[in-house]
């Protein structure tokens, strides 16, 4: 994408991302500014690194924000500092997450349960309505939502129950929403992106495990793992009203064609 093309993408949008010092998230702040987008960029406690990358993007000025999405105070003052700094929000892309080790869920502990929804859909939801919120009090013409969810929604995933349930819980999010959001934007739009496996450093533990790749690849006739430009490049698609205008409470799934998982019992 040259920049003329991708000035025609995102010009002039206002978005936050967050998680945005991850895999995922950092490549898709890169791919965000360089489509036109003015950003601030949410971090849990990779402050310097949110920093630093914000001032290598184009497009500036990009905002920073530390904010640990599971306290609602901490999330109001984000949105409240993001839409101050950028006159206003136009997108949110909700990418912060957490993949916990690998439980039996005869195993798993409550309190295990409690924090991976507290942050994947509890703080979905949390950035969700403040973004709703700015949309009332600053309107704008035209507004789209990006949920990260995982293809652990969608053929579950064996050990990691409190992490399938809590991106799950993204769709019914997404379909209530759509909506919604549309009594506070008439153009307001809100999907949903589910990534595979991704080659980051979340994943990196579990893709080196040994025949790891060829199990995960197995149901894929792409017959390779994602990298974090794929989802990014769905993200962007998502969020532009050039590319996807008349697309809302849509799911897309990034993951080679995967049909299924191939169980692995050690």
């Amino acid at each position: 994408m040259n920049d003329a093309q991708g000035h025609l993408l995102l010009e002039g949008s206002r978005v936050l991302l967050t998680g945005a010092t991850g895999g995922i998230g950092l490549e898709t702040a890169k791919v965000l500014a360089a489509a036109g987008a003015r950003l601030a960029l949410q971090t849990r406690t990779q402050q310097e690194s949110a920093l630093k990358l914000a001032e290598e993007l184009p497009n500036g000025p990009h905002a920073v924000g530390v904010a640990d999405l599971r306290s609602e105070a901490e999330t109001q003052a984000l949105f409240a500092a993001a839409a101050e700094k950028l006159g206003g929000l136009d997108g949110l892309v909700v990418n912060a997450g957490v993949y916990k080790p690998t439980v039996p869920a005869w195993e798993l502990e409550l309190e295990q349960w409690r924090d991976t929804l507290a942050v994947n859909l509890e703080g979905a939801f949390l950035c969700c309505r403040e973004f709703l919120r700015c949309l009332r009090d600053r309107p704008t013409d035209r507004a789209s939502i990006v949920l990260i969810g995982s293809t652990a929604s969608v053929f579950g995933e064996a050990g990691h129950v409190d992490y399938s349930v809590s991106k799950a819980g993204l769709g019914g999010l997404l379909r209530t929403l759509k909506n919604e959001i549309g009594q506070l934007c008439a153009l307001g739009r809100i999907n949903l992106v589910h990534p595979g496996w991704v080659v980051t450093p979340m994943a990196e533990e579990a893709l080196a495990e040994p025949g790891a790749v060829e199990r995960i690849t197995q149901t894929m006739p792409l017959r390779k793992v994602a990298t974090p430009a794929d989802v990014a490049g769905a993200i962007l698609y998502f969020l532009s009203p050039t590319l996807s205008g008349h697309v809302s409470g849509s799911e897309l799934t990034v993951a080679g064609g995967m049909e299924g998982r191939v169980l692995h019992r050690p």
